[in-house]
Order: C-alpha cells, then structure tokens, then sequence
C-alpha cells in the first residue's frame, strides 16, 4: 500500500509541467494571492516555502520583497520547474518533516494549501521550531471547510490517490504547533481560505 508521501510525489510529478494552467494551479492561486498579502519580510529574510511546487509563490513573494527564497518538495519535477523558474533561489527535494537546512535558518516559513498533505504533523511542527529563527514567523494558508464538512469528508480524505490526510480547523492547527514552542499570532478567513500565523518562541 502506498504511503501519503508516495501518493503525492506521484500526483504531483505528473502535474508539474502544466500545473498552473490545472483547475487546482488555479484554485490554488487564490490562496497565494491571499497570502502574498499577510507576509512580513525585511531585507535579505531567508523565506522558506514548505511543499514549494513550482516555485510560483516565491516567484510571487521576490517580485514583492527582497528576500532569499528557498523552497522544498517532494516531488522531483516540480522542483526542476521550480528551479527553472526562479533561478537564483535554492530548492532541495524534500520532505516537510526532515528537511536539509541548518538550526534557526529562517526568518519565515510558509506553507500554502499543502497542510492536509502532511501525513506527521507533530513532526513537522518540530522540524519548524530547529529551523526557523526565535521570534520567526510560520504562515499557513490552508483550505477551510465548517465542522459538518470535515465530519463527513474527514474519513474518505485519506482514500484521495493525491495524498491527502485531513482537513483541519483553525484551532487544530493552532493547538499543533502551540506543543511545540510556537504562538498564534493572526488568524484570517476569507472564504474556504484560512491563513493562520503563528510565531516560534
């Protein structure tokens, strides 16, 4: 039986080429573009973009701020294209819980509709708080769905052949990273989009 991780890497490798011409590059821009808007960043912030894709978010974010860009995934094509596209920043292939990068590395972290496909989130919340620099900032921006939808949904989810895990409340996500040195700083819903930040003590 394929792992989480196995599934999505599959998925996503056979997207790369065309992904944000896809119905979901497109469904996903929208969660960028709200994003793009809560993002703090000073000059020179090394900014870490969690399951990256394509590169099209830190694109996005360099044409906005001057940062240092670095982006991980799990699969291999979507970060050649992201390479491609964003030549001068650094990706690595790789998997949000264990990822290649120095203690206190980042001044920000984000993830963008990429949070249900984590199958070990404590994990990665640990991986966070090594990785990111004390008073550094976490950004999520997830898909919100009310209590009665993640009800119902929630014990199919895991069936999905793109290797997605859960959705989560906003109080889910919140009280994950809480166990792991992090505080919630922000919260903002615009629709099915949910973007929580959070701050590493």
């Amino acid at each position: 039986m394929k792992t989480f991780e196995a599934k999505s890497r599959e998925s996503y490798n056979q997207k790369a080429d065309n992904y944000d011409k896809s119905i979901e590059g497109k469904y996903t821009m929208r969660f960028k573009e709200v994003l793009l808007e809560e993002i703090i960043a000073e000059a020179d912030y090394n900014i870490l973009d969690v399951a990256c894709g394509n590169g099209t978010f830190l694109k996005m974010l360099s044409d906005k701020h001057d940062m240092n860009g670095y982006g991980i995934d799990i699969s291999e094509k979507m970060i050649a294209n992201a390479k491609k596209k964003c030549p001068n920043m650094i990706f690595e292939i790789s998997s949000c819980d264990h990822t290649p990068f120095k203690n206190q590395m980042f001044d920000d972290v984000t993830v963008c509709a990429a949070y249900h496909h984590f199958s070990d989130t404590k994990t990665f919340a640990k991986e966070i708080n090594r990785i990111l620099k004390p008073k550094g900032l976490l950004y999520i921006a997830e898909v919100y769905y009310p209590f009665i939808i993640r009800v119902i949904f929630n014990p199919f989810v895991p069936l999905s052949k793109e290797g997605d895990v859960k959705f989560y409340s906003p109080k889910e996500i919140q009280r994950n990273f809480e166990e792991y040195g992090f505080k919630k700083i922000d919260f903002k819903r615009e629709e099915h989009i949910q973007i929580i930040k959070l701050q590493r003590l």
